[in-house]
């Protein structure tokens, strides 16, 4: 079978064959979607926090401690949602999954500040956990059902050119924010109601993919041979604790987010700083005033900020993610974040200026969101459907959380312990790294163990 013309032009980003465009397009433009409805509520997340004091706790505190009440929440919906991929066809549970979270961004509209039920407080640190969450799992389910529709040799061609989608979805939400903003009668609000556009056609092409693919038929890898412990249904947490592999992976997820949670901490706490001289400057003393000018400032900065590390995310994705894979391997891309962040943190204990730990974040938010999601989603290529479906959730989201958590409390021993500098925060964060180049290792060892059991059974 010849390529077509739409094949043609995708093999100038990755190795496509005949007849696997169509559903490799759709799969683009699934996650695409899905990371603009992320982007366009993931900076109202930030504005939201940014002037909320709320139990003592300013916004700094709010934002970091938050991780922990993230952690607790998301252990039941990890245990919810591995009990229905246990009875539910996969295109029916992502479909369910994602509707709840529709419906939840429903509620937040009806429930923001300054809405109708405005006083019933806590609304900006019930959104902010929320969003955090939401931008977990929906990615990770997303993830979850491409790694089930292709083989290891399909996926490893084929997800470096879909994950495309979802950097430049995440560059096209951020960008468009302002824009969408600007005069809409309900300010930024509108953005909550904006985001249930995307999220409606990804259930669309969800369902078509599912369809086109065979509907979740697909051969079990023969490198996951059963035990008389699968014999009754495990959960997601279970699973992990009894594999090497499935230990190292939430390992690292724990430390890559632990040490990328304590820079973001420290940019917003630079970003606070450097708010707080320029209201002085400015001679502000209006509450209201103050508040104004230091929720537009925190939106107007994280919005130029994701839209840098998208941008370069999307170069990254598009031109440098698959070549990387198809000539230096698995490990080379697993191993080029914890590579970036240890000279970026080392950059930032030296020259601890907001400028400096700006442009280290989006050297390290962008290889994370562009090499390093190539690597962490071909990851599970070689696995069972089993563990896609409920081992990837649980580490995308919980273990995801759990390094948030620990994030939160370095800045509470930094805080009222020992004063931590910014170049401590920054030094601390080296020695993390370290632990994490370790844990990749091991993870690398343990994942082409897996690849080869599996194809030398046949599975891929």
């Amino acid at each position: 079978m010849p390529l077509s013309r739409l094949e043609r032009f995708l093999r100038l980003f990755t190795d496509v064959r005949p007849g696997e465009g169509a559903t490799a397009v759709l799969m683009f433009v699934n996650v695409f979607l899905l990371l603009c409805a992320y982007y366009f509520v993931k900076p109202l997340r930030e504005a939201w926090i940014s002037v909320t004091d709320l139990m003592g706790f300013d916004s700094g505190q709010l934002r970091a401690y938050s991780a922990f009440a993230q952690s607790l929440a998301l252990l039941p919906v990890i245990a919810w949602y591995g009990r229905l991929s246990d009875r539910m066809h996969r295109s029916t549970l992502i479909t369910r999954a994602t509707l709840f979270c529709m419906s939840n961004l429903v509620i937040f509209f009806i429930w923001r500040p300054g809405g109708p039920f405005d006083a019933i407080t806590g609304a900006a640190l019930a959104f902010y956990i929320w969003v955090s969450m939401f931008g977990l799992f929906v990615v990770a389910q997303f993830w979850a059902f491409a790694a089930d529709i292709y083989t290891d040799e399909r996926g490893r061609r084929l997800m470096p050119m879909i994950a495309i989608g979802a950097t430049g979805g995440a560059a096209f939400g951020s960008s468009v924010v302002a824009p969408m903003v600007k005069g809409a009668e309900f300010g930024a609000d509108v953005l909550l109601l904006a985001a249930l556009v995307p999220l409606t056609f990804s259930i669309v092409l969800t369902r078509v993919v599912d369809t086109k693919e065979g509907g979740g038929a697909k051969k079990e890898p023969a490198s996951e041979p059963k035990t008389p412990q699968d014999e009754k249904p495990r959960g997601g947490l279970a699973m992990i604790a009894t594999s090497r592999f499935l230990i190292a992976a939430a390992a690292i997820t724990l430390l890559l987010n632990w040490v990328n949670t304590n820079g973001e901490n420290l940019l917003f706490r630079v970003i606070a700083g450097f708010l707080q001289e320029e209201v002085a400057e400015k001679g502000l003393i209006d509450p209201a005033a103050v508040d104004a000018f230091t929720k537009n400032g925190v939106a107007a900065f994280y919005g130029n900020f994701y839209t840098w590390v998208n941008a370069v995310a999307l170069v990254l994705q598009a031109l440098v993610a698959s070549r990387l894979l198809k000539y230096g391997g698995f490990g080379v891309i697993l191993l080029m974040l914890p590579v970036i962040a240890l000279f970026s943190y080392a950059a930032m204990a030296l020259v601890p200026v907001l400028i400096v730990i700006k442009m280290m974040k989006v050297a390290e938010n962008s290889t994370d969101y562009s090499i390093n999601n190539t690597a962490r989603n071909v990851l599970w290529l070689p696995t069972t459907t089993e563990m896609k479906f409920k081992c990837k959730p649980a580490i995308d989201t919980i273990f995801v959380r759990l390094g948030d958590g620990l994030a939160a409390a370095t800045v509470w021993f930094g805080t009222n312990v020992i004063a931590l500098s910014n170049q401590g925060y920054a030094a601390f964060n080296v020695a993390l790294v370290l632990v994490w180049l370790g844990a990749s290792i091991m993870l690398i060892r343990e994942h082409r163990r897996l690849a080869q059991a599996n194809a030398a059974a046949g599975g891929g």
